[in-house]
């Protein structure tokens, strides 16, 4: 039987846990969300997202369409 051996990390309690640190949670989700809007462009040809208080459709062709602003009725 093998023996269960400590994680080699510098995220990790005194007693041999690893922990996810508020740092590395923000990067993985970044790095999934632009996975996820690249992956999204290529099947649908664009991507709705907000930037600077509007919503956008962002096109394949590198086109932006403001459709709405945030916060207006």
């Amino acid at each position: 039987m093998a023996a269960k051996g400590k994680i080699k990390s510098k995220d990790v309690t005194p007693d041999g846990y690893a922990y996810l640190t508020k740092r590395l949670v923000v990067s993985k989700a970044q790095a999934a969300g632009k996975t996820a809007a690249a992956k999204a462009m290529s099947t649908m040809g664009y991507v709705i997202t907000v930037r600077n208080g509007w919503v956008i459709r962002e096109n394949q062709n590198g086109t932006i369409q403001k459709m709405t602003p945030i916060g207006v009725e």
